[in-house]
């Protein structure tokens, strides 16, 4: 299969990118290379003949119909997208372009293609998403986002993320493009860019500086190995059915405070400090505009239809990705340097 992955030098991206390629799959990796993009995260992969790289911007549609003409997928996985909910907050504008604008192109360069090629049959345009899009959960265990739950997002990342769900699901309605969708949990391990909480905490740990938690730390997310993810879209990408989407989670539901207690526990053994504990560091900051208190997904669907459950348990994870970090300093060094990394965004004082 020729796989065409959008955002595939980004985090979630480049881990669908290498094993995709792992797989025998032919990839093309279509990505503008912003700020939070980096190549060395394809390092792996790069030289194999089943690898090819398009620098494109999928707000540029000319860009996008010369790569469906030069490439001709069989399949599209489009992950490009800003992310960051504290970006979205200080600077909604990208977000609006690249995740609803950008969406739409893409849709419109692979609905063209799609009708030029003749509508082939085993065409799949997977949408991937966030449980974002689902808004805040109580903190009642039982109470968990399926697939059939309301959308309420609460940031402009997860408004603009929840029109792009709309734009797929009504692009398959009206013109029956072939899609499949997928929202998933907070993902986390090697290769993530350093301005999202997991890096954060080990790298400001190891620099002797203060770990910030939004609040009092009791937020609560459901974590999910990156790589376990990868494993989940290529399922879905390849046995899910049309028109339908699966919420992937981790099923490691974890506060703030208790998932920076976890690293800071790994740390103290994988490096230990010469005097006292990592989470001596932990500092206590600033909640940040319309933070959702809970996630949480019931995965039964992508389970009961697809077979697939998560591989690696939320402590299992994070060791491999403490360890990860340790041993590659040469990777996220370089990335230290780049716009906003390491400052504190979001706080709604961005301009208007």
């Amino acid at each position: 299969m020729k796989i065409l992955v959008t955002g595939g030098a980004g985090f979630i991206g480049s881990a669908v990118v290498r094993l995709s390629v792992s797989r025998g799959h032919q990839v093309v990796n279509l990505d503008a290379l912003t700020y939070a993009a980096c190549l060395a995260s394809l390092a792996s992969v790069a030289d194999s003949p089943l690898y090819a790289f398009e620098q494109a911007d999928i707000r540029d549609r000319a860009a996008l119909d010369q790569v469906f003409a030069k490439h001709a997928p069989d399949a599209v996985m489009h992950l490009a997208a800003e992310s960051h909910v504290d970006r979205s907050i200080d600077g909604p504008g990208d977000f609006v372009e690249t995740n609803i604008t950008g969406t739409y192109n893409m849709l419109e360069a692979a609905r063209a293609w799609w009708v030029q090629a003749g509508r082939p049959e085993g065409f799949r345009f997977h949408h991937v998403s966030t449980d974002e899009v689902f808004g805040s959960l109580p903190a009642d265990p039982e109470m968990k986002f399926t697939e059939e739950t309301p959308y309420d997002p609460r940031s402009p990342y997860s408004a603009s993320k929840a029109a792009s769900d709309h734009l797929v699901r009504a692009w398959h309605e009206t013109y029956e493009l072939p899609v499949v969708l997928t929202n998933c949990s907070n993902n986390y391990g090697p290769y993530h860019f350093p301005e999202k909480l997991v890096p954060v905490v080990i790298l400001n740990a190891l620099a002797g500086k203060e770990l910030p938690i939004y609040g009092r730390g009791d937020n609560i997310r459901d974590w999910l190995y990156v790589e376990d993810h990868a494993d989940a879209l290529l399922t879905v990408l390849e046995r899910g059915a049309l028109g339908r989407s699966y919420n992937i989670g981790g099923e490691n539901e974890r506060t703030n405070l208790e998932l920076v207690h976890t690293l800071c526990a790994i740390l103290n053994e994988l490096r230990p400090k010469a005097s006292g504990s990592y989470a001596d560091q932990i500092a206590f900051v600033a909640d940040r505009p319309g933070h959702d208190g809970r996630y949480a997904i019931e995965p039964s669907r992508i389970r009961d239809e697809l077979g697939w459950r998560p591989s690696v348990t939320l402590e299992e994870g994070l060791r491999r990705t403490v360890q990860w970090y340790l041993d590659n300093e040469t990777w996220w060094r370089p990335l230290q340097g780049r716009d906003g990394v390491g400052e504190r965004l979001g706080t709604g004082r961005g301009a208007a």
